[in-house]
């Protein structure tokens, strides 16, 4: 279904579009869980350790391809809030071709760098072998994943938040019968666990094909569209380079934060490793009302509603300080537990609970900011100031990996873990200011071509 979010009450657009967006991403996040739940139970805790130490990099490669993608996104739109079916059309098209090249050159290229990414991370001996073996699986597949990710972000582009869910849990149950056939009955390992996550993406991603040809048309180019528009391209990659490298440079810093982390021992690695898969699975309502963000400011700036943008951010800003509150008083209460399914029952638990709870109690102190990161960054990107975004990313990277340096220096796990919190609270500060002057912007603007009609 199709939602016009330029109309009807903001607060209930808002809800009515991200409710699904995160039953949706929950259930993402615990498939990404019961990769990790069954490695751990079923294969051990150093093998769960091999895949939290490679996760920062698959964020270097799945954030890369969710920015770029989603930047891509974006000019779709603002095209469908202003009402141009063909224009809608052309940017599926010249994305789409894109998106193949794209994803030929981050095949090829990850494959390149997986053993000197793993060195440069300092990733313990008696775990590189299994983390070779996970990342390698990733990245043979990770066109699956890119072009999941693509026609989602169109899905939602034209307002449509329920058919990605449906694909998602879809996808998800059939990653965890994936989980446990490759791991525990074809006795994969850890990259069985890959396996299952690369095939479940790629079938949600001809599931979404099939629905889009089926019943969003509006999505489905014309024969004579099916080729590289140059004006389109050159828009699409505009925004669509400066938020996937927005992405890649938070991600370059969160790999510095987990190399810092790799330095105190597969034990640490193990727990954060579990602490983190936590704080993902509270966090989700952040990301979800930041996915609505950038399809409601995108439809909005499309039609050149400005106010109606400014009131929806508002909206938001007061559902996400509530929201962190309480996932934040839920991350206390269900830490210990949560953290127990992701070990079998000789592992000694009270070892790990020391380096999870560390984490926890620093990570949570700074929710209410990160929820801001989602909710400005994605008004901005709504907008189309990618290369804010990108400075976004800049002020994260910096924040985080001068308290990484710190923390390798010093031996401190304490500083390692709060790498993320440093940089949550400087681009929390940095996307809000940015915010309010790319709306003030985009009035000059609007103001500057009514004048001239």
């Amino acid at each position: 279904m199709q939602q016009d979010m330029t109309k009807g009450p903001v607060l209930s657009q808002l809800l009515k579009f991200t409710i699904p967006l995160f039953i949706g991403n929950m259930f993402q996040q615990f498939y990404n869980m019961a990769d990790t739940v069954i490695v751990g139970r079923f294969v051990g805790e150093k093998a769960l350790a091999a895949v939290g130490s490679t996760g920062t990099v698959m964020f270097l490669l799945m954030g890369f391809s969710i920015g770029i993608t989603s930047g891509f996104a974006i000019l779709t739109s603002q095209r469908f809030g202003a009402g141009d079916e063909k224009g809608v059309k052309q940017t599926i098209a010249t994305g789409t071709i894109l998106t193949v090249l794209i994803a030929l050159v981050i095949t090829i290229g990850s494959n390149m760098a997986i053993d000197q990414l793993l060195t440069m991370m300092n990733t313990p001996s008696d775990i590189a072998a299994d983390a070779r073996s996970y990342l390698g699986m990733i990245c043979n597949g990770i066109a699956a994943c890119i072009f999941y990710n693509l026609f989602s972000a169109y899905l939602r582009a034209v307002g449509n938040s329920q058919a990605p869910l449906f694909f998602l849990v879809f996808s998800a149950i059939l990653n965890i019968v994936l989980d446990l056939f490759l791991i525990i009955n074809v006795k994969m390992g850890v990259a069985g666990a890959a396996l299952a996550t690369v095939m479940s993406q790629g079938i949600s991603a001809v599931l979404c094909i099939i629905y889009i040809f089926a019943k969003v048309r509006i999505l489905v180019p014309e024969k004579d569209q099916w080729k590289i528009d140059a004006p389109v391209a050159l828009n699409q990659m505009r925004m669509g380079i400066p938020m996937a490298l927005q992405f890649a440079i938070t991600a370059s810093g969160t790999m510095i934060m987990q190399t810092a982390i790799n330095i105190f021992g597969s034990t640490a690695v193990a727990a954060f490793t579990a602490a983190s898969k936590v704080s993902n699975l509270l966090t989700q309502g952040m990301v979800s009302m930041g996915q609505t963000m950038a399809t409601y400011c995108g439809q909005n700036y499309g039609k050149g509603n400005i106010e109606r943008l400014r009131i929806g951010v508002k909206r938001a800003v007061q559902v996400e300080v509530i929201y962190s509150l309480i996932a934040g008083g839920l991350f206390i209460v269900l830490l210990p537990n949560m953290v127990s399914l992701f070990f079998s029952g000789n592992t000694a638990i009270e070892e790990l609970m020391p380096w999870a709870r560390t984490y926890a109690y620093v990570s949570l102190t700074f929710y209410i900011p990160l929820s801001l990161i989602f909710i400005f960054r994605s008004s901005i990107e709504g907008c189309g100031y990618a290369l804010v975004v990108l400075g976004c990313g800049i002020v994260e990277f910096v924040a985080r990996c001068g308290v990484a340096f710190i923390s390798m220096q010093v031996k401190s796990y304490f500083l390692a873990v709060a790498c993320d919190p440093a940089a949550w609270l400087t681009a929390g500060i940095f996307s809000t200011a940015a915010f309010f002057w790319c709306l003030k912007d985009v009035k000059k603007r609007i103001e500057k071509t009514e004048k001239k009609d």
